[in-house]
């Protein structure tokens, strides 16, 4: 066999534990996993398919090159093959395997990162889709992904309900379906060819030796996972059970209602109380209450409390949590490939419930211990309460702490330090409240957090967050505007005043649309602002400060709805299918935005790559670290400015913790 440089990969497995539901960490942790099929292309030479669940055995060139730091390893969304081949080494040759990182680390349990290549990653550096058969139908590959495949998978790849017919077997092998498994052979190898087509494709268009940088770093943190507190998880879970059965029950004697949990007997109910609703959500069920007689309220609010859905943020960390308590994979490198920005996985940790109690910690002991009685006897709300507490059951490991470590208004600097809004410099600069700031701007008086004209904080804020991206009258609606006290008159005027306190950031807008446009209609590179647009290949590429590029597949201008000018372009819409999308001027910041702060949050990734990193959230790092470090200086090594962008103003704020919280 030839020296082997570089493999492409691909695996067909099985497992008794459900990937979906508990991730790759603890599917490929099971006993009963195995490899069952391993396809390889050597240098890229035609495809090979090893049958390992029929007596095959992988050469010791194959075993050594899995490994090897020297042999780049190719596979379409990598980490699958390079976990599975991690738990399949250290079962099978132990004395081959190699783990990473230091003892006092707990990445060591899996082939280092650093050799592996994913092409899911590169297709979604260059705007397609995220999934094998979407990419090579967008492609127009000659080898398309068989479509046999998932019932293939279903078959033998996940254990089977026994029945008569199969005389009550749990599990499906070759010899059960001989002509099936020649099909599962051929199916194997294809996916390896379409990865091999996509690389193809794509040379032209590689992927920046730094963003694998990122990536590498990226499946470390994933491998390191955050701990979980099983025994709270536990309590929590039994104690929704107990809460939800009580409140049911207390429903039931209020009401005639059979099921308190069925949505059209609920409707039935409140109609023949003279209330006809669309909808039980948690928003129309707030507003109905307002105005409720006292027993109709307290129907209303048992109801809110039965509808919360806290226990299955708690089943998710149950399901994924691996044999030493740690959840792991919880971040998608490149999931929002407008942005390139990360996405959640399994639990979620981007969108968990906020806390607000002040006794957090009592709290959490009463349910760490299993106290139900005393936890019920201090608040009235138990969904509410361990809703709260769902944060908490993530905790630092003996002899550590979480340093919480936040980017403060980071968007809101992007944003100002491209379109050179020179009071808003000032005001980091001077540390100052930008809401506080951006409202007196607005209103033209003094408003102070706490002090004169605080009211107009919020209106600051508000106002902020929902119009610096071209959002109007509908963005406030959406943001919440009406519910937190302002009025229908007042919309208008608010985006009105923000736009004229803010000309650079609405000139920024519609610069960016000119410069693209342009870029699109004479095929050609323009810039804007420190950020080039470029088109090639039918391909619109915007290349940010860091060097990343932003891909837009077969952009075109098109009209709009008002009869104006728009740019189109392919990509995933909000029906998950590839179709062709519509952007502007300010939709572009608002991509190159997030995507810049996304490229800062790396930064502080990479300065601090030598702490214990286990999680981030939007513009926020949560860090294992012993006592002995200092938050300040933590925090001033996460405000560096990059060599890409050294004259942005960064601030970052954080806290200690023994487990995880909003502070």
């Amino acid at each position: 066999m030839e020296k082997i440089k570089e493999m492409s990969i691909d695996l067909e497995t099985y497992s008794d534990v459900d990937i979906k539901k508990s991730g790759v960490y603890k599917y490929a942790e099971s006993e009963n996993f195995e490899i069952l099929l391993f396809a390889v292309s050597i240098n890229g030479d035609d495809v090979i398919v090893y049958d390992l669940a029929c007596g095959d055995v992988l050469p010791d060139e194959i075993l050594d090159a899995i490994v090897s730091d020297d042999v780049i390893k190719w596979a379409f969304n990598a980490s699958f093959e390079r976990i599975c081949l991690s738990y399949w080494m250290k079962r099978n040759y132990p004395d081959r395997f190699c783990s990473y990182s230091i003892p006092e680390d707990t990445v060591g349990n899996y082939l280092n990162p650093a050799s592996w290549r994913c092409t899911m990653i590169w297709s979604a550096y260059m705007g397609l889709p995220l999934s094998l058969e979407g990419v090579g139908a967008v492609l127009g590959l000659k080898d398309q992904k068989m479509k046999e495949g998932k019932d293939l998978i279903r078959y033998f790849c996940v254990p089977c309900k026994p029945t008569k017919s199969n005389g009550g077997r749990t599990r499906n092998l070759p010899m059960h379906a001989p002509e099936k498994w020649t099909v599962f052979k051929s199916y194997n190898k294809r996916d390896v060819e379409v990865e091999m087509g996509i690389k193809d494709k794509l040379h032209k268009f590689p992927v920046p030796d730094f963003v694998w940088e990122e990536y590498h770093l990226d499946q470390e943190i994933n491998d390191r996972g955050i701990l979980v507190d099983l025994q709270m998880v536990e309590n929590a879970i039994t104690f929704d059970e107990r809460s939800k059965a009580t409140i049911a029950d207390e429903m039931r004697g209020l009401t005639d209602i059979d099921n308190p949990n069925s949505v059209s007997q609920m409707k039935s109910w409140l109609s023949d109380q003279g209330i006809e609703v669309e909808s039980l959500g948690k928003k129309a069920i707030a507003e109905m209450i307002k105005d409720a007689p006292e027993d109709l309220a307290q129907v209303l609010s048992l109801r809110q409390q039965l509808a919360k859905s806290s226990v299955k943020k708690y089943q998710a960390m149950q399901n994924a949590a691996c044999i030493d308590h740690r959840t792991r994979g919880m971040f998608q490198f490149y999931g929002a490939n407008r942005t390139g920005r990360w996405a959640g996985r399994l639990i979620q940790l981007q969108n968990l419930p906020q806390n607000h109690m002040n006794d957090l910690d009592a709290a959490r002991e009463l349910v760490r211990i299993g106290d139900y009685d005393s936890l019920s006897m201090l608040y009235d709300d138990i969904p509410d309460t361990l809703s709260q507490l769902i944060r908490t059951a993530f905790i630092a490991k003996p002899g550590y702490k979480f340093y919480v470590a936040d980017f403060s208004a980071i968007e809101a600097r992007v944003i100002a330090h491209l379109a050179r809004e020179s009071w808003r410099a000032e005001v980091f600069k001077n540390g100052g409240d930008i809401y506080c700031t951006s409202a007196s701007q607005m209103f033209h008086v003094p408003v102070e957090k706490h002090g004169i004209n605080g009211h107009l904080r919020q209106k600051g804020k508000i106002a902020d967050l929902a119009l610096g991206y071209g959002g109007s009258v509908g963005a406030l609606k959406a943001m919440g505007a009406l519910e937190m006290g302002l009025t229908e008159d007042e919309l208008q005027p608010l985006v009105d005043a923000w736009r004229q306190s803010n000309p650079n950031i609405v000139a920024l807008w519609w610069d960016f649309d000119t410069a693209i446009k342009n870029a699109i209609k004479m095929h050609c590179s323009t810039a804007s602002h420190g950020i080039k647009f470029t088109w090639r290949s039918g391909m619109l590429f915007i290349t940010l400060p860091s060097g990343r590029k932003l891909t837009y597949v077969k952009p075109r201008i098109g009209e709009n709805k008002f009869g104006g000018e728009s740019v189109t372009y392919e990509g995933i819409g909000a029906t998950k299918k590839w179709e062709r999308l519509e952007s502007y001027g300010p939709k572009f910041v608002e991509n190159v935005v997030q995507a810049i702060s996304r490229d800062l949050l790396m930064n502080a990734m990479k300065t601090l790559s030598h702490c214990f990193i286990c999680g981030h959230v939007h513009d926020k790092l949560i860090i294992e670290c012993s006592e002995k470090v200092s938050l300040k200086v933590l925090c001033q090594q996460m405000a560096r400015t990059p060599d890409w962008m050294p004259d942005i103003l960064l601030r970052a704020d954080g806290y200690v913790t023994e487990f995880y919280k909003k502070d």
